[in-house]
């Protein structure tokens, strides 16, 4: 079941994308969409991946359907499923699966975030692994429209993994920590 509120996962959420998505610069292009109040928060409580499947539906519909103006783009944080990254990772599968299905692949995309992401051939603790670390696992759906106009807003967008890369390197795990263990 998803709920819209201003839960503890919700406002750790925002921190995360403030600080570092934001912050880090790690995503050039979060914060227009953040200024501009775009992003839905909601939390999925589902508890097994059929009801997963069932929220991940509601949202790339309620998405699809939205005015780009009203919601640009959706964070699904997951509170209960998909807590083991490898899960997650093959969820990811699923969720293209129910992209085709609905007919929305094309013009709705899911990213992942997660507590334990991992690249592959990387260690687990591999500081660049930490670009795509957030507080829960999330599904972000994005506008297949939107991420094509601010790649051609942005010439650089090819640089944006090596800059990410050279950002993390420098800022450490200790770094990391200090994002949150500071006052905003």
């Amino acid at each position: 079941m998803i709920h819209e509120n201003t839960s503890s996962a919700i406002e750790q959420t925002q921190q995360w994308l403030e600080r570092a998505v934001i912050g880090l610069n790690l995503c050039p292009f979060a914060k227009a969409v953040h200024v501009k109040n775009q992003i839905r928060y909601v939390v999925s409580d589902a508890a097994h991946i059929d009801a997963l499947c069932d929220d991940l539906v509601s949202e790339l519909e309620y998405l699809a359907e939205a005015s780009a103006e009203r919601v640009d783009t959706t964070l699904i944080v997951l509170t209960n499923v998909m807590q083991y990254f490898l899960d997650f990772n093959d969820f990811l599968d699923v969720a293209d699966g129910i992209l085709e299905e609905l007919e929305l692949d094309g013009i709705l995309q899911v990213a992942p975030f997660h507590p334990q992401f991992q690249f592959a051939d990387t260690e687990l603790d591999d500081i660049t692994n930490f670009t795509n670390r957030s507080p829960y696992p999330m599904l972000h759906l994005l506008r297949e429209d939107s991420v094509s106009r601010a790649v051609e807003a942005f010439p650089e967008e090819s640089t944006i993994a090596e800059n990410n890369i050279a950002t993390m390197q420098k800022l450490g795990h200790e770094g990391w920590k200090k994002l949150f263990n500071s006052p905003a």
